[in-house]
């Protein structure tokens, strides 16, 4: 499908990115609409990164992300120009509005308006009593200060327990006592920085003016219709099958005379060089030393430390849901339950066509920061940690067997913005501004989520040269 470019019938190239994932190809997406001759190199046999859509049967189901948030314009905006190649954005049902969080021996709704948050058993009365005077607390004062501290000062330790922790595991399958919030929750951070209080914040934001594309970023939770492969065969499409390199190996970068040389092997051991006069990188932290020789090692070890949670995810479908309703996003399971699970999620729930019409299906996750070992672990151990939690956490009856159980496993899922990312921030500063033409991009900075990464790509696809 894809052509492997020849370097001596190549035409000249104004700009290369490296990585075919959802950052990579919306950069050069956003490129290619700019006009720039454009090239991406990618090492897989593969493009999306992460993202993989598989069907099997009447099953639709996702190996990596099987969600994001119209968090930016820049979202939607994007499936706006991908709707001539057939994309289409997919929002949740809005039954999927509900998120569930386990507590003793069954999920618990989060409450949603003032009345469910009395009535809710997750948090303790003083705590629920204490947010009356959350607007009145002190800002505080530490720039460092991880997100427990933060949340445990501002709004009790329930809070942490129930949300904020189940929360993290969801989002980044870490430890909240270690995520720096100005790096892992900068909106979070700065509704109290700026406002002096998070309810205050959120008040505010709610009053202010929103223009005809502020009113693009709708905060739901998005797919792509038919599973988020469409999305990232829909970018292909866009920047051009022919202007795609994959099974790129070694990939090494060179400044020369003003330009830039990438040089990489086939799978045939050919050697090939590309010459052009930016790059952009979008690859993990733990790849670039390597393919930037050229960097001081006092610079490149910042972001080489780069900590990455592993995740194990478990697609679970049943033909047959035994009339077993679960409707909600998903459910989180705490780290102070002592589960084996960071949490379940509910794809059939959220989008149409997932499944058989009386089925369901599940992505369950596990392992994290926490629980390492789960990547470890056998196939029929896993197996048989999912089979306890369907009747203990989903209701289903003992005897009942899934038609389907997958297990998919990423060492290096999820970065961590811990209190080392400040100093990888200014290390990435640095090599930029001693190497004009080299942008380092890629979920190390500028978030993690799909709509950060979406975000991130058009910012860097719109840069000067």
């Amino acid at each position: 499908m894809f052509k492997t470019m020849q370097n001596e019938k190549q035409s000249p190239i104004d700009i290369i990115v490296i990585g075919a994932g959802l950052t990579g190809l919306t950069t050069a997406h956003t490129l290619k609409k700019r006009g720039k001759a454009v090239v991406v190199v990618e090492k897989e046999n593969r493009i999306g990164g992460q993202i993989q859509t598989h069907q099997q049967g009447d099953f639709t189901f996702e190996s990596g992300p099987n969600t994001g948030i119209v968090s930016y314009p820049e979202v939607a905006e994007l499936f706006q120009d991908l709707e001539k190649w057939g994309c289409q954005l997919e929002e949740a049902h809005e039954e999927a509005r509900q998120r569930w969080i386990w507590k003793g021996t069954k999920f618990h709704a989060l409450p949603a308006n003032p009345i469910a948050a009395l009535r809710t058993p997750l948090f303790t009365w003083r705590d629920k009593w204490g947010i009356l005077r959350e607007p009145f607390r002190p800002k505080g004062t530490n720039p460092n200060e991880d997100v427990a501290t933060m949340v445990v000062r501002r709004l009790g330790k329930s809070y942490l327990d129930y949300a904020v922790d189940p929360f993290i595991s969801g989002v980044y399958a870490g430890d909240p006592h270690t995520l720096i919030t100005r790096f892992a929750l900068p909106k979070l951070y700065n509704l109290e920085q700026n406002y002096g209080s998070f309810i205050r914040g959120a008040i505010a934001k709610s009053k202010e003016k929103k223009s005809h594309r502020d009113r693009l970023a709708t905060k739901k939770v998005f797919s792509a219709v038919g599973g988020l492969q469409h999305l990232v065969d829909a970018l292909a499409q866009s920047v051009g099958h022919e202007h795609i390199i994959l099974q790129a190996n070694n990939v090494i970068v060179t400044p020369i005379d003003g330009q830039w040389q990438v040089d990489y092997t086939t799978t045939a051991g050919e050697k090939v060089s590309l010459r052009c006069r930016k790059v952009i990188t979008t690859v993990g932290a733990y790849a670039l030393k390597a393919m930037l020789p050229f960097v001081k090692d006092s610079d490149m070890a910042p972001i080489s430390a780069l900590r990455y949670a592993p995740i194990v995810q478990a697609s679970v479908g049943f033909s047959d849901a035994h009339g077993i309703e679960n409707k909600a996003f998903g459910g989180l399971i705490p780290s102070c339950e002592r589960q084996q699970l960071l949490g379940i999620l509910f794809p059939s729930a959220c989008f149409s066509r997932r499944c058989p019409v009386q089925g369901a299906l599940f992505s369950f996750f596990l392992g994290g920061l926490k629980h390492a070992e789960m990547l470890d672990k056998t196939d029929d151990e896993l197996h048989e940690i999912i089979m306890k939690a369907l009747p203990m956490m989903l209701g289903f009856p003992h005897d009942v067997q899934p038609d389907r159980i997958q297990f998919f496993r990423h060492a290096r899922a999820i970065p961590q913005y811990e209190l080392s990312s400040g100093d990888r921030f200014a290390a990435v500063a640095r090599i930029e501004q001693a190497h004009p033409g080299l942008v380092i991009g890629g979920n190390l900075r500028d978030g993690i989520g799909m709509a950060d990464r979406i975000r991130q790509g058009v910012a860097m696809g719109m840069q000067d040269d």
